[in-house]
C-alpha cells in the first residue's frame, strides 16, 4: 500500500508542476485533464505527506530519547515517540479508506424517481411526503431540483414522480435511497384508529451523459400524444406529450409538459439514458458482485430499507439496523445523519472485503 501511495505522491507532485508550466497553461483541455487527475489525488497525496512527516517525527524522538541522559526529558521524548506512533495507526485507516475504490458515479447529476406502491391512496400520500422530503434536503444541499414528471393524486398523494437533481455530488448524496420505503401509521381515512402499513418506492439513477449511451434511432419508437389532467385548452388540442420505448431493455419513459413537445422529448431522452445506463451498469455490477454482498445495498429497488413508524416517532434502516427517534424532522428532510451511517458502513463493509 505505502509503494502505492509513494506513486500517488511522486505522480501529484509531477502534475503540480505541469500545471504551473506556461505551455501547459496555454493548452487548455490538457490544463483541465491535469488539473481534473491532481484534484482526485490531492486527499490521498496530502494525507501521505502527513504520514510521512509523523513517521520522522517518531523515528526523531525516539531516537533522541536513547540519547538522552536526562530521565525527564527522555520520558517526554518517549512520550512524544508514542503519540506519533498512534497517530500512525489512525493515518493508515484514513489512507486506506483514501485508497477504497471510488463510485464513477458519486459525483454526477441524477434521476430521482418515487413511486406508490401498496397501500392504495394512503401509499400516494406517503409518496408525496418522500418528494418533500428530498426537496427540502436537496435545498439544503444547495442540489437544483427539476420536476420531470408528476403523476398526482386527487387528494395531493402522488402516484408517481421524477425528478433531475443537479449539482456535483448529487448521485452520492442520494444513491443510498434505492429501494422500498415502508410506513406505518393511521391514515387521516380510518374512522377506527387502526395503524395500516403502505409503502413506496424509490429509485436513484446517476445521469448519464449522451457519449456514454448509444441510443439508435432503430432502436426505439417516438409515441406523441394529449397531454393528460389539469392543463386548459392546450391539454385538449396540442399533442404535446412523449412516450419513448427503447426496444432492447424494454424501458417505456413518459414525460407530458402540456405547453413543449420539444421540452418533452429532451426530458424524455434525459430519463431513458439514465435508465439504459443503469440497466446495463446494473448487470455489470451484479456479475462483479456476485461473490460478495455489500452491507449497504445502492441498487436493488425490490429491497426494503426502511420503516418510518409514526406512533412511536421511529425511523429505521434495515441495511444497517439503525433507528432514530426523530421522524418529524426526518420526515421533512433532515437526513443527514442517516446518510452518513449508510455511507460508513457501505466503506466499512469495502474495507472488510479488501482485506479478505
Amino acid at each position: 500500500m505505502l509503494k502505492k501511495l509513494d506513486g500517488i505522491s511522486k505522480r501529484y507532485e509531477f502534475l503540480s508542476q505541469q500545471l504551473a508550466e506556461p505551455d501547459v497553461i496555454a493548452d487548455m483541455p490538457t490544463w483541465q485533464k491535469y488539473s481534473k487527475e491532481q484534484s482526485e489525488l490531492k486527499d490521498a497525496a496530502e494525507k501521505y505527506g502527513e504520514y510521512l512527516q509523523t513517521e520522522k517525527e517518531m523515528q526523531d524522538a525516539f531516537a533522541l530519547a536513547e540519547e538522552e541522559t536526562d530521565a525527564e526529558m527522555r520520558k517526554l521524548l518517549n512520550d512524544e515517540g508514542y503519540a506519533c506512533k498512534e497517530k500512525l495507526s489512525t493515518l493508515l485507516n484514513e489512507l486506506k479508506i483514501l485508497l477504497l475504490p471510488k463510485d464513477k458515479n458519486d459525483e454526477r447529476s441524477c434521476i430521482l424517481e418515487i413511486r406508490a406502491g401498496t397501500g392504495g391512496e394512503e401509499a400516494a400520500l406517503f409518496a408525496a411526503e418522500l418528494c418533500r422530503m428530498y426537496q427540502n434536503y436537496c435545498t439544503a444541499h444547495r442540489l437544483r431540483v427539476e420536476e420531470i414528471e408528476i403523476n398526482a393524486t386527487e387528494l395531493g398523494g402522488v402516484k408517481e414522480a421524477i425528478y433531475g437533481v443537479t449539482g456535483a455530488g448529487a448521485y452520492k448524496r442520494l444513491k443510498y435511497e434505492s429501494g422500498v420505503h415502508r410506513v406505518q401509521r393511521v391514515p387521516a381515512t380510518e374512522t377506527q384508529g387502526r395503524i395500516h402499513t403502505s409503502a413506496a418506492t424509490v429509485a436513484v439513477l446517476p445521469e448519464a451523459e449522451e457519449v456514454e449511451v448509444e441510443i439508435n434511432d432503430k432502436d426505439i419508437r417516438i409515441d406523441i400524444f394529449h397531454s393528460g389532467g389539469a392543463g386548459g385548452q392546450n391539454v385538449n388540442k396540442v399533442a404535446s406529450a412523449v412516450r419513448i420505448t427503447h426496444f432492447p431493455t424494454g424501458i417505456v419513459v413518459t414525460c407530458q409538459d402540456e405547453r413543449s413537445q420539444l421540452k418533452n422529448k429532451e426530458r424524455a431522452f434525459k430519463v431513458l439514458r439514465s435508465r439504459v445506463y443503469d440497466f446495463y451498469n446494473g448487470q455489470n455490477a451484479k456479475a462483479r458482485e456476485e461473490n460478495r454482498r455489500s452491507m449497504v445495498g445502492t441498487g436493488d429497488r425490490s429491497e426494503r430499507i426502511r420503516t418510518y413508524n409514526f406512533p412511536q416517532s421511529r425511523v429505521t434502516d434495515h441495511r444497517i439496523g439503525l433507528s432514530q427517534y426523530n421522524l418529524d424532522a426526518f420526515i421533512a428532510g433532515d437526513i443527514d445523519s442517516m446518510v452518513e451511517a449508510l455511507a460508513i458502513a457501505d466503506r466499512e463493509a469495502l474495507l472488510a472485503s479488501q482485506e479478505q
